[in-house]
C-alpha cells in the first residue's frame, strides 16, 4: 500500500510529456513489424475481407501492438534506466510517469481488443488480448526477470501477428497461419541472442538473466544454431504447404540457408573476435531475412489476388 502511495505522490505533477513521448512509448519499430506481418497473415489467408474493414483491423493490432509495447516500458522502467540501448526512453528519462504510462497502455489495450472483436470477429481480438497478455504480463513480468530462457517462450508474442490477421478474415486457426508463427518463433532466439552476445554488459547492469550471462557465450551460440538449423524448413514450409509459390521457395531457402551459414560462422569464430563483426552482421542480417520472407509472401498474395496467377511446388510434385 506504502508502495501505490509513494508512486501516486511522485506522479502527482503537471504532464510534460508531449505526444512524440507518448508515441515512442508505442515501440513504433516493432510496431512496424507487428502490422508488416500481420497484413501478411491477411493477404495470404483463404477468403476476402472488406478493404475498409481491414484497414480498421490492421490499425487495432497496431494499437494492440503499441499497448503491449507500453506496458512494458512502465514495468521495465526501473531496468530501462541502466542499459544504454533503453535509457533515453520516455519513462526512464523522465518524460512520462510510470503512472502515465500503465493508464496509456491499459486504456489502448482495452480500445484495440473491443475494435478488432466488433470489426473482425472475436477469434481475432481474443488472440490479440492473449498476445498483449502474453507480453505484458507473461514474458515483462514473469519471464524477462525469472529465466534465460525469457526470450524463447516471450518470443511468442511477437509471433502471433501474423496469426491474428489470418483469423481476421478465416475465423479460425490452421496449421498454415501456425507456420507463420512458427517461422517468427524460432527466428527471434538466435536474432535476440545475437544482439544479447553484444550487450552483455548492459544485461549484467540490469539483472535481467539473459542467455549469454547465465549460461555463457559458447551454450548460447549452441542453441543459437540449432534455432537456426530449424528455421530453415520451417521457412520453407509455406510453398510446400500451397500458400506460398516458387519464387517464394526459392528466395526463402536463400535467405533462411544464408542465415544458417551466418549463424554457424559466429557459433565458429566462438568470441575469437572481440569486435563480435560476426554478430553485429547476424543481428542486422536477420531483420532483414524476416522482412523478406513476409514480403516475398506478401507480393505473390496480391499478384495472386490481382492477376489470379499461382504457380506452387505443386504444379511441379
Amino acid at each position: 500500500m506504502a508502495m501505490v502511495e509513494d508512486i501516486v505522490l511522485n506522479d502527482a505533477r503537471v504532464s510534460e510529456a508531449t505526444p512524440a513521448d507518448y508515441f515512442e512509448l508505442l515501440k513504433p519499430k516493432v510496431m512496424r513489424l507487428v502490422v508488416f506481418t500481420a497484413l501478411v497473415g491477411m493477404l495470404a489467408a483463404p477468403g476476402a475481407i472488406n478493404p475498409f474493414l481491414a484497414v480498421f483491423s490492421v490499425l487495432a493490432i497496431a494499437v494492440g501492438a503499441g499497448a503491449s509495447g507500453a506496458l512494458n516500458m512502465w514495468y521495465d522502467s526501473d531496468i530501462d534506466g541502466v542499459m544504454t540501448r533503453t535509457v533515453k526512453r520516455p519513462v526512464p528519462s523522465g518524460r512520462v510517469t510510470p503512472t502515465e504510462a500503465l493508464i496509456f497502455g491499459v486504456i489502448l489495450s482495452v480500445l484495440s481488443v473491443l475494435t478488432l472483436g466488433l470489426v473482425a470477429n472475436w477469434v481475432a481480438g481474443g488472440l490479440l488480448a492473449f498476445t498483449i497478455f502474453f507480453y505484458a504480463v507473461i514474458y515483462t513480468v514473469w519471464l524477462k526477470r525469472s529465466t534465460p530462457q525469457n526470450i524463447v517462450i516471450g518470443g511468442a508474442a511477437g509471433a502471433f501477428p501474423p496469426m491474428i490477421g489470418w483469423a481476421c478474415v478465416t475465423g479460425t486457426l490452421t496449421i498454415d497461419s501456425a507456420v507463420l508463427f512458427a517461422i517468427i518463433f524460432l527466428w527471434t532466439p538466435p536474432h535476440f541472442w545475437a544482439l544479447a552476445l553484444w550487450k552483455m554488459r548492459d544485461y549484467d547492469n540490469a539483472g535481467v538473466p539473459m542467455l549469454p550471462n547465465v549460461v555463457g557465450e559458447k551454450k548460447t551460440r549452441d542453441q543459437m544454431l540449432i534455432y537456426a538449423a530449424l528455421l530453415l524448413p520451417v521457412t520453407v514450409a509455406p510453398a510446400f504447404l500451397g500458400f506460398g509459390g516458387v519464387t517464394y521457395a526459392v528466395i526463402s531457402t536463400l535467405l533462411a540457408g544464408t542465415f544458417l551459414w551466418l549463424t554457424y560462422k559466429v557459433w565458429a569464430i566462438a568470441g575469437a573476435d572481440e569486435s563480435l563483426k560476426a554478430e553485429k552482421y547476424l543481428f542486422g542480417f536477420s531483420i532483414f531475412l524476416l522482412f523478406a520472407v513476409f514480403a516475398t509472401l506478401l507480393v505473390e498474395a496480391v499478384v495472386f489476388r490481382t492477376f489470379g496467377l499461382a504457380f506452387t511446388l505443386g504444379d511441379i510434385f
